[in-house]
């Protein structure tokens, strides 16, 4: 079983995620942020990455700190659990539509960390969540897990829709992303032979 955990403890926040790339989708999930929590579900429940993620964060400050330590607690785990990423599929693409929106996600679980990021929000705000560490997060959960990863909401009009789709679409592309490909189970998807 490809497993991590990790534990980040900073001034900020205090954070505890454990991962199981060949899981089954479940997931307990408290971050404080209602939303981020339901963007969490949906990722862990598509990905079929079992995901636990124990957040305290300073809220009383504001969201930022909470959004972009799990984004990096999760892409620590994911990294961790990939190990030496031997067998790998490595490169994974996605569609996710929800009702009048549609997003495209591709990833390459590269080693080299790199987000483009393209979807307007229309509202400040989604439940409590500052639409503004959207991008944010995804920004650092790519930086933390090492993946190149390309997310645009190509059309659509309710906020909520554009979110969780964004979400979907990074979850089936990971599952694809972190299969163990039967052909190639013994070596590392790379000419380089490291990743």
């Amino acid at each position: 079983m490809r497993t991590a955990t990790v534990q980040r403890q900073t001034s900020e926040t205090s954070i505890e995620v454990e991962v199981n790339l060949d899981g089954t989708g479940t997931y307990q999930v408290s971050t404080g942020i209602g939303f981020l929590d339901h963007m969490l579900e949906q990722l862990s429940r598509h990905s079929l990455i079992d995901l636990t993620v124990t957040t305290k964060g300073d809220l009383h400050v504001d969201q930022h700190h909470t959004t972009e330590d799990t984004g990096i607690a999760i892409g620590e785990a994911v990294a961790k659990a990939l190990g030496d990423k031997k067998g790998i599929t490595r490169y994974g693409h996605a569609y996710a539509p929800m009702d009048e929106t549609l997003t495209r996600c591709a990833l390459d679980i590269s080693g080299r960390p790199w987000l483009v990021f393209k979807a307007d929000f229309g509202t400040p705000r989604l439940g409590e969540w500052d639409t503004e560490l959207i991008e944010h997060w995804f920004h650092s959960f790519a930086q933390a897990a090492g993946i190149t990863l390309h997310v645009e909401n190509l059309y659509g009009s309710n906020n909520h829709h554009i979110v969780e789709s964004c979400y979907k679409a990074l979850a089936r592309a990971l599952r694809v992303a972190v299969e163990i490909d039967p052909r190639k189970a013994d070596s590392i998807p790379s000419t380089k032979g490291m990743l």
